[in-house]
C-alpha cells in the first residue's frame, strides 16, 4: 500500500470516529429532562431552561409539566413563549406559610403546564426548549429541585422526579435542579437579597451537588470533548497528506 493511501485511510478513520463521539456525546446531554440556571445567585432572578428529549420510538410528546418549589417558593414566575405550545402558571395554596424576600406567603406559583398541539409534538429523535423566569432564589447552597412530568401521545408518562444523591449510581429518572450560589454584587447593590442570606457575594462557589444534577448531560460533555480533539487529529493529519506546490 503506498504511503500516501494508507495515510488517507488514517485520516478517514481519525474523522469517522470524531464523528462517532460527537454523535454519542450529544446523545448523552440529552439523555433527561435536565435543567440549566444562567444566574444561579442567591437573592436574584435567573432564567431557567429545561431541555426535554422525546425518548420514545413511536409516539410524540405533547405535554410537559414542571413542579416548583413549594418550602422555596418563587415569587414571580414568567413563560417565555414556544410556537405551536400553550403555557400555564398554576397558583395555589402553599403546604403552609413560608417566609419570601421578608414576606410571608400563603399562596404561590406551583407549577407550570406547557401543552403542544398537534403539530408542534416533540417527534422521535427531536428535543424542544423551554424557558422561565423565576425568583426571588433562596440562600446560597440550595438545591432547588423542579420534578417534570413527560406526558406521550400514546398515554405514556414519565414522572422525572428521583433524587439524585452525590457518590451514588444517577437514578433512571432524576429530577431536575440546581444549585444557588452566593448573592453577586449586583444583587447586594440593589439589596435584593431575601432576609437571612448569609454568604457575602464573591465567598462561596457552587456546590459539589451541582456537578452530579444532570449527570447524562456531564456525560454528554466529555464526549463531546473527545470529539472534538478526534476531529481536529483527523483535519492535521489530512492537511499533511496534501501535496505542497512545487512537489
Amino acid at each position: 500500500m503506498k504511503p500516501s493511501l494508507r495515510r488517507t485511510l488514517k485520516t478517514t478513520s481519525a474523522t469517522t470516529l470524531a464523528a462517532g463521539l460527537l454523535a454519542a456525546g450529544a446523545a448523552a446531554a440529552s439523555a433527561h429532562v435536565h435543567v440549566d440556571a444562567d444566574d444561579p445567585a442567591a437573592g436574584g432572578y435567573t432564567h431557567l431552561t429545561f431541555n426535554v428529549p422525546n425518548e420514545s420510538a413511536t409516539a410524540k410528546t405533547s405535554k410537559l409539566e414542571v413542579t416548583l418549589p413549594a418550602d422555596t417558593p418563587f415569587n414571580s414566575v414568567s413563560v417565555k413563549p414556544v410556537e405551536g405550545w400553550t403555557a400555564r402558571v398554576i397558583i395555589a395554596e402553599l403546604p403552609k406559610p413560608v417566609t419570601v424576600d421578608g414576606a410571608t406567603v400563603t399562596k404561590a406559583p406551583v407549577s407550570v403546564v406547557w401543552t403542544a398541539d398537534a403539530a408542534h409534538q416533540i417527534g422521535a429523535n427531536e428535543y424542544q426548549s423551554f424557558s422561565i423566569s423565576v425568583g426571588v432564589l433562596p440562600d446560597a447552597g440550595t438545591t432547588v429541585t423542579l420534578p417534570a412530568t413527560q406526558s406521550y401521545t400514546d398515554g405514556t408518562v414519565v414522572r422525572w422526579d428521583q433524587k439524585t444523591v452525590e457518590g451514588q449510581e444517577e437514578p433512571e429518572h432524576p429530577a431536575p435542579s440546581f444549585v444557588t450560589t452566593a448573592k453577586d454584587s449586583e444583587t447586594m447593590a440593589h439589596g435584593a437579597a431575601p432576609a437571612g442570606t448569609a454568604a457575602p457575594a464573591g465567598t462561596a462557589a457552587p456546590s459539589a451537588a451541582s456537578a452530579v444534577n444532570d449527570g447524562g448531560s456531564t456525560a454528554g460533555w466529555f464526549g463531546l470533548a473527545a470529539g472534538l480533539i478526534g476531529l481536529g487529529t483527523g483535519v492535521t493529519a489530512l492537511a499533511r497528506t496534501r501535496p505542497t506546490k512545487g512537489n
